[in-house]
């Protein structure tokens, strides 16, 4: 956020130098999305339940806003190498509502924002955990197969990736 706050003091900066000819249209429209962002991620602060496998570790998710937000979804990757089956262990992630088009009519839509994004994210370590149409095929077969294992083999790739 901190990042982002920087940006914004830094376009209104430049604007004060610029005359509004030479505003693109591109550049308005990232503002409009900056402003939107600096919101929504201010209205995120507030603490997030932890529970499940996946307890105790801190996952850090890399996430590109296009320009054209909010009518389209954000890209969201895990950078945290994790054991998870709607998470491969590169950072690919299976959440419907970062999909553009979905059949099922949960994907993205323009009255989304980074708080469903996060929620979303945060329910893939609680309740969304699908081990029934994995992204990650080996760690849900993992969990049928020996789901203790499975717990040790979360338990170990927290403390070693996650801490």
């Amino acid at each position: 956020m901190l990042t982002l706050a920087s940006k914004l003091k830094r376009d209104d900066g430049l604007k004060g130098s610029r005359t509004a000819a030479s505003a693109s249209d591109s550049t308005r429209r990232v503002s409009v999305r900056d402003k939107l962002l600096v919101k929504e991620v201010a209205e995120l602060e507030a603490n997030l339940p932890y529970e499940g496998y996946y307890q105790g570790g801190k996952f850090q998710f890399e996430t590109e806003v296009p320009d054209a937000y909010n009518m389209v979804p954000p890209k969201v990757k895990c950078l945290t190498k994790i054991w998870h089956p709607n998470i491969t262990e590169t950072g690919e992630i299976c959440l419907s509502l970062l999909r553009e088009h979905s059949i099922d009519g949960t994907g993205w839509a323009p009255t989304r924002t980074l708080k469903d994004v996060v929620w979303g994210l945060n329910s893939l370590f609680t309740d969304l955990l699908n081990f029934d149409d994995p992204l990650n095929i080996e760690a849900a077969e993992h969990h049928l197969r020996d789901k203790e294992d499975f717990r040790n083999k979360v338990d170990d790739y927290i403390k070693r990736y996650a801490r």
